[in-house]
């Protein structure tokens, strides 16, 4: 049966065609999971590791031991493995909310100048112990109360009461006045609304919260945000007063007019009011994962990243992956069938889960992924040993590691070649797997559509299997298939995107025919395709189809295959035989 088309349009993304067409750019793997500080739950692009760590941080202090999330080990492995873009949301336990600044004092009897709350949530970004206060005015070298290289400070400065402008900086809040750490500093700011220095206008005053459906991303406040660390919350000045050389008040300033109005006096201080704590417990969430405990997490705390990452308007990404949650465990399996579904729904990503726990068997991760039936995602077995940031070595579930696989091979030749063998499946930077496979756990596990991750002495660890979980035998049950899919399918969107509302004539179909197939035959010669066939002409679309307000495209394709199964057959000739064909 025909789908019933109401609303015109193509749901995919739009592409530029004033140049030549070019491949689909790729978006990158969407990473969800704890982080040690950040925006909770906003979906947020990362373009390196160094950026991730400035806004989700890396280690953290459990304890008396320093550990780090899974999160941050794969997202630091997907770069360190050419990976480019990054889309990491964040999941948090609870209710978490942002710090606001200590008191502001102003210079004149007047409420409190402005107010500052910082762009991350959680009590990480607090070290005032009370609501009003600004902790240590750094007479001396003392420090903040609870300050770490965490924490944030604020510092006004530059005071002109001339023409009423100040300094704003951000400090790390384990600085002292001695040794001041400044992130980032705003000059001449002014509290005149109608001022190009207006401090909500430089500073920003933007915040993001999610719609009450967790679809998509609200964006409240006027101005864009320029800090990276906090936004202008309230601006609460009396009337701005300019007095000019006749000693009478004007609205505005002028030449020669000096600003009377009230202004931050100079001070500093810190924030409070977050709510929150990053999850501690030391060992034992980094040791094994259980039904409930998900590095401290339940599983249901990644409801609302899952459905809005479904958001395909705002959200681009070619792999997803929630490092932590388990295929296999009750509470667990919710969420990941979630993600699977997402990708399905999607159709533009695969899902890379996990489906064992450290010390699982090869037979029980068959087991446990003996449920699972999808084109849209693919398993690993078994865990792997990386460094950390913390000094120790960690075993970690595959999907920390595997994103950074599907980027290099991307890197080095095209989505639709396998991320597996020797070649484009080695995985630098792994200590040692879990368990070296034998053939026989080889076989067993590829025959359930795992992929093993061998072990070959003096080559190295590599992927060795690129199945996706599709239990029927078909070209899709391949990893490498269903992604050159995923990249056709892009393409096409986004040149059909362009048609929509355009005249159904022949001059409309050429146009598309005339942008499609070099791309296609681009894919043949890069080992994508063996052949291809699009038609859009009078055969598909009728009388009654152009009637219905529809135009149809057909896309036959022919998808390579890779070799997975090398046959060598070897004769032992008599001495003296000719080995001439």
């Amino acid at each position: 049966m025909a789908e019933t088309i109401i609303s015109p349009g193509v749901f995919t993304r739009e592409n530029d065609l004033t140049f030549v067409t070019p491949a689909p750019a790729e978006a990158g793997t969407a990473f969800i999971g704890p982080t040690v500080k950040g925006p909770v739950e906003i979906p947020t692009v990362v373009t390196s590791y160094g950026q991730y760590q400035r806004i989700f941080g890396s280690t953290f202090e459990s304890g008396s031991t320093k550990q780090e999330f899974l999160t941050s080990i794969a997202v630091r492995s997907f770069f360190n493995q050419g990976g480019s873009t990054a889309l990491v949301s964040r999941v948090v336990s609870g209710d978490f909310t942002r710090a606001t600044s200590t008191k502001i004092t102003a210079s004149a009897v007047s409420p409190e100048p402005f107010t500052l709350e910082t762009l991350g949530e959680g009590i990480i970004f607090n070290n005032s112990t009370g609501v009003d206060d600004p902790g240590t005015q750094f007479a001396s070298s003392s420090a903040l109360v609870s300050g770490s290289e965490d924490n944030l400070r604020w510092e006004i400065s530059g005071i002109n009461n001339a023409n009423g402008t100040f300094t704003l900086s951000v400090r790390r809040g384990d600085d002292n006045a001695k040794e001041k750490v400044v992130l980032e500093t705003f000059t001449n700011l002014s509290l005149d609304p109608n001022s190009p220095n207006y401090i909500a206008a430089r500073v920003g005053d933007q915040v993001q919260t999610i719609s009450g459906d967790s679809t998509y991303i609200q964006v409240t406040g006027s101005y864009v945000n320029r800090s990276n660390y906090v936004r202008v919350a309230s601006v609460n000045i009396d009337t701005l007063n300019y007095v000019g050389t006749d000693g009478l008040t004007v609205g505005s300033d002028s030449a020669g007019i000096s600003y009377s109005g009230s202004l931050p006096i100079a001070s500093s201080g810190s924030f409070h009011g977050a709510t929150g704590d990053i999850i501690t417990g030391g060992d034992v969430y980094y040791n094994g994962f259980t039904t409930t405990n998900i590095q401290g997490l339940a599983a249901t705390d990644y409801a609302n990243v899952i459905t809005l990452l479904g958001n395909k308007d705002d959200f681009q990404f070619n792999v997803i992956t929630a490092p932590g949650l388990l295929a296999h465990l009750a509470n667990h399996s919710v969420q990941v069938n979630a993600i699977i579904s997402l990708a399905e729904t999607r159709g533009d990503c695969i899902a890379v889960i996990d489906a064992s726990e450290q010390g699982d068997a090869p037979s029980t991760a068959v087991t446990n992924a003996n449920t699972l039936n999808t084109s849209y995602a693919a398993t690993y077995y078994p865990y792997l040993q990386v460094g950390t940031e913390t000094g120790k070595n960690q075993f970690v579930p595959p999907s920390v590691v595997i994103p950074g696989v599907y980027a290099a091979n991307d890197n080095s030749s095209a989505p639709w070649f396998a991320p597996a063998g020797l070649v484009r499946g080695g995985i630098p930077g792994v200590i040692q797997a879990e368990r070296k496979l034998t053939k026989a756990h080889r076989d067993t596990l590829y025959d359930a559509n795992i992929n093993p991750i061998a072990t070959f002495p003096g080559t190295g660890i590599a992927v060795f299997g690129q199945k996706t979980l599709q239990k029927k035998a078909t070209a899709l049950d391949r990893v490498n298939v269903r992604r050159l899919l995923i990249e056709l399918k892009k393409f096409f969107g986004d040149q059909a995107r362009n048609l929509v509302f355009e005249q159904n004539t022949i001059a409309t179909r050429n146009r598309f025919l005339a942008a499609v197939n070099p791309y296609l035959e681009s894919v043949v010669q890069r080992q994508g395709l063996y052949a291809y066939r699009v038609v859009m002409d009078d055969t598909n679309n009728t009388a009654d189809v152009i009637d219905r307000n529809q135009l149809v495209g057909q896309v036959f394709i022919q998808p390579a295959k890779t070799a997975e199964f090398i046959v060598l057959d070897f004769t032992i000739e008599p001495t003296g035989a000719s080995f001439a064909v």
